[in-house]
């Protein structure tokens, strides 16, 4: 068993975090002031500073390393992972620096595998040249879209077009003007089998009938970093057949093979944001003086950091696993440890996200550190392309099958 990352893992690695060092946190600041300057401010990826960032990430080599094969970065899941991760310390800033931020992320992959070569002319090149912004459009105020089967938008075929119906909310990048293209799911045949129901079409912004309602918010916070998330409706929006991606009653399949690279690259990102959260705490409990000593000298500090260290550490492996099979055997031969890191990364590093703005005391609320931004961000994930109880369902009854198996076979 070989814990070490490759020569090419280690040289990009070594690179992203110069890149790190030297030019995404000192534009953390920066680029908050220029996004209070901008007219409109959910335009996020318009600031000055950010397309500063994204020329230099083009310039080391780090560009669309999400993406495997000759357009993107060429890596695997395995490879990929560690460079997430560092990216994933400064949340907002680097994974769009890199072009490797979602939803366009998933976007991207989706038009890839599935897309025609005309929508891929059309739309993919120009998001994997970063010109332009897109989104997800699943999730609907009237339905538990933990069951990605009740989606109620309607999609018809109309001659040569299709006219689509409906209501979707918390779609996220959807308040960014830049936002051009919208990938949308919707029912074609309500009467066929449950999971052939669902198709994928996409659709311009400024189609007729396209509506953006509002902005939806996170504890307070409206997350513009990310472009937002948006309550939007489509009343009778017609666009060409073409537009669809791949066939009629394809759209469920097309999720999930979406959903799963998603849920890693989230889940990558995520032990970022808690090594950071550890840096953060670890500097302010030596600094910090209460009682007359640092509060690194108390017991019950000490046991967070232990216990931050210990989860992360595990996260970590889980998540490197899960990787090396989505790699070796694919994501359906990986899907129990996807779900496994899909329950245990959200929870682990809101617990260490918590414990950090614990000891920064009253600063760990404010604006003045990122950890209250972060535990939004991170209590978000918790529902995020599936919430926790369906994953634990899912994954206690794939263990419940292989037990019952195992216990046949032995009698």
């Amino acid at each position: 068993m070989e814990f070490r990352f490759d020569s090419r893992t280690e040289e990009l690695r070594a690179s992203l975090v110069e890149f790190m060092d030297r030019h995404v946190y000192p534009a953390e600041k920066v680029f908050h002031e220029q996004l209070a300057e901008l007219e409109d401010p959910w335009a996020w990826d318009s600031v000055p500073v950010l397309q500063e960032l994204r020329t230099e990430a083009r310039r080391r080599g780090l560009w669309n390393l999400f993406l495997p094969g000759e357009e993107g970065g060429g890596l695997t899941n395995l490879q990929y992972a560690p460079l997430a991760e560092i990216s994933g310390r400064s949340i907002h800033l680097a994974p769009p620096a890199m072009n490797c931020a979602a939803p366009d992320t998933g976007n991207m992959e989706v038009l890839h595998m599935f897309g025609t070569p005309e929508q891929q002319e059309r739309w993919l090149e120009p998001l994997l040249r970063g010109e332009i912004r897109s989104a997800f459009a699943m999730t609907e105020p009237n339905v538990a879209s933990s069951d990605a089967t009740n989606i109620g938008t309607s999609i018809v075929r109309d001659g040569d077009s299709y006219v689509i119906n409906g209501r979707k909310w918390w779609i996220t990048g959807a308040m960014n003007p830049n936002a051009e293209i919208f990938v949308v799911m919707g029912k074609t045949d309500p009467g066929a089998e449950r999971h052939r129901q669902q198709s994928m079409i996409l659709v311009e912004r400024d189609t007729p009938g396209f509506e953006i309602h509002r902005g939806m918010e996170v504890f307070g916070y409206d997350d513009r970093e990310h472009g937002g998330h948006a309550e939007l409706s489509l009343t009778d929006v017609r666009v060409p057949a073409a537009n669809l991606i791949g066939g009629e009653g394809d759209g469920f399949g097309i999720a999930q093979a979406r959903l799963g690279p998603g849920r890693i690259h989230h889940c990558m990102r995520s032990i970022g944001i808690a090594e950071r959260a550890v840096e953060l705490m670890c500097a302010r409990a030596d600094e910090r003086v209460a009682f007359g000593r640092p509060i690194a000298e108390q017991g019950v500090i000490r046991d967070w950091i232990a216990e931050s260290r210990v989860r992360i550490e595990q996260l970590r492996l889980l998540v490197l696993k899960t990787a090396w099979l989505m790699d070796t055997v694919g994501n359906k031969g990986a899907h129990a440890e996807i779900q496994a890191i899909k329950i245990a990364t959200p929870s682990t590093v809101q617990w260490i996200l918590d414990k950090a703005i614990q000891v920064h005391g009253a600063g760990g609320l404010s604006q003045d550190f990122p950890l209250a931004a972060s535990y939004a961000h991170i209590r978000t994930l918790r529902f995020a392309d599936g919430p926790d109880e369906v994953h634990k369902n899912a994954l206690a009854k794939s263990e419940l099958r292989q037990q019952a198996k195992a216990r046949a076979s032995r009698s």
